[in-house]
């Protein structure tokens, strides 16, 4: 398991900051797994953030450990076009399978981030670049 996915698992929900328009807009999430050497996050397809993502792609993911420690993660959101990926995701989280299935019609969306930075900031530092 790579350091950011075990920091991003260990320090749930993690936040996921987007833009609407001029306007940033922020959200807790949890899902998240890693698979083909990426770490992989879902959203709805019929929700803002989905939305948003879509119309500008540039986001950062940000969570502490609550001693100290902060995670920022930024990039450029990629969305899968393979459905295992959301597949996994559903293993991985199984009572999401009560908003993501086919009586709903949501559709879990996975993406990771390319040309992304992860560093992890003690408060009064300047942080560790991690691999992401």
């Amino acid at each position: 398991m790579s350091k950011l996915m075990e920091f991003l698992s260990a320090n749930k929900p993690f936040y996921l900051a987007t833009v609407d328009g001029d306007q940033p807009k922020l959200r807790p999430l949890g899902a998240v797994l890693e698979m083909d050497g990426k770490v992989i996050f879902g959203v709805g397809d019929f929700k803002d953030v989905y939305k948003q993502l879509a119309a500008n792609p540039k986001c950062e993911i940000c969570t502490d450990n609550g001693e100290g420690l902060w995670l920022r993660y930024t990039g450029t959101a990629a969305f899968a076009t393979d459905y295992a990926y959301a597949e996994a995701m559903l293993e991985s989280a199984p009572h999401l399978r009560n908003i993501y299935n086919d009586e709903t019609g949501h559709k879990m969306m996975c993406f990771w981030l390319e040309d992304a930075e992860a560093r992890l900031i003690q408060v009064m530092g300047e942080g560790e670049k991690i691999d992401c």
